[in-house]
């Protein structure tokens, strides 16, 4: 049924995220670039979506659908790695180095697994090369999203990643279009300066009906920073009468335009950042500059206030938006990244999305 599904995406679109990374996984081998991809579960992957190893059941057999696209395109390696995130996590970091030509990807089962990791992060991605001239372009891969699954389950810790950053030493995307997420991987498989990429993967969206794209999406464009707003009702909204615009990034956006839609509102617009860093510090400008000067902007996450990106916007965004004010929208301040109560959670969730239109 998966591979069927796939086959009607391809052809009529309503491409999911899973099929979406599979297409940016092979057509990377086409251009003749090896992939190799490990983790816990990524073969199968945590959310029973990826499915890029099939294992016959009768057999035991294996079979890599994307492994044998044609005869001349690039390897692919698929592992399930040993729930030791500071090995295997050192070790694609270190393969990443020894085959600059290859994408390189390692995959947490959720974002704060690697945690235990952090040695490796702390050292080598976010300051190999500040420290060593030494570069790699490894992909870490972390499922992210205050989705009610309690407090070590939710956050990748994007707080913690966006810290590190500073002198263009590595990339951080929250992505909440398959297609998006798709160009993402082909830039950075692509791209001649090798830098590492963190990529704050979803959970939800992965079979949320409202996360597709269409396959002109995939054949066309490139990766975009800033997602503008994508109207009501397949309208676009009038700038001139928008009050205020809310910034967000990743699965939240889906709740903000589902809570505008249901209830009509026509004069909020909700504009996606889509890489955290480097700082869209050219497009987020272009896009605002569409809405009048007087419109509010603010900051909304589901992440609470102390944790997320928040942070990292407050301190950077004033720099290439004088003038502007930015307020923040999100949970209150927490030593937790989420609630244990799923009672809890909705009723926080459901708080953070009306107050950002109140």
């Amino acid at each position: 049924r998966v591979l069927d599904r796939r086959v009607a995406m391809a052809g009529s679109g309503g491409v999911d995220w899973a099929f979406g990374e599979i297409l940016a996984l092979g057509s990377t081998l086409m251009d003749g670039i090896p992939v190799r991809l490990a983790g816990q579960d990524s073969r199968r992957g945590t959310f029973v979506q990826r499915h890029a190893v099939l294992t016959d059941r009768v057999t035991g057999g294996e079979y890599t659908p994307i492994a044998a696209l044609s005869e001349n395109h690039a390897r692919f390696w698929a592992y399930d790695s040993l729930l030791s995130e500071y090995a295997a996590m050192g070790f694609e970091y270190g393969y990443s180095v020894a085959n600059p030509k290859a994408l390189v990807l390692w995959e947490a089962q959720f974002g704060d697994f690697a945690q235990g990791a952090q040695i490796i992060v702390d050292e080598f991605i976010s300051s190999g090369e500040a420290k060593w001239g030494q570069r790699s372009g490894v992909v870490l891969l972390l499922p992210h999203g205050n989705e009610g699954q309690g407090p070590d389950h939710s956050s990748g810790r994007i707080e913690r990643y966006l810290q590190m950053c500073a002198e263009d030493n590595m990339t951080i995307a929250n992505c909440s279009t398959p297609a998006n997420y798709f160009h993402l991987l082909r830039r950075q498989a692509l791209r001649s300066i090798q830098r590492p990429l963190v990529v704050f993967t979803p959970k939800s969206l992965l079979r949320l009906r409202a996360a597709t794209s269409s396959v002109e999406d995939f054949t066309s464009g490139t990766f975009r920073p800033v997602l503008p707003d994508s109207g009501v009702a397949g309208k676009q909204l009038d700038p001139v009468g928008v009050r205020r615009v809310l910034l967000c990034s990743g699965r939240i956006a889906y709740d903000l335009l589902a809570h505008r839609s249901d209830n009509g509102i026509t004069d909020v617009a909700v504009v996606r950042v889509e890489q955290l860093y480097p700082m869209p510090d050219s497009t987020l400008p272009a896009v605002l500059s569409e809405y009048p000067d007087t419109a509010e902007l603010v900051w909304v996450q589901e992440e609470p206030a102390n944790m997320g990106a928040w942070s990292f916007m407050a301190l950077h965004l004033p720099e290439f938006l004088p003038g502007r004010a930015l307020r923040r929208v999100s949970r209150r301040a927490s030593a937790s990244p989420a609630a244990g109560s799923g009672k809890v959670h909705e009723r926080e969730q459901n708080a953070v999305v009306t107050a950002a239109f109140d």
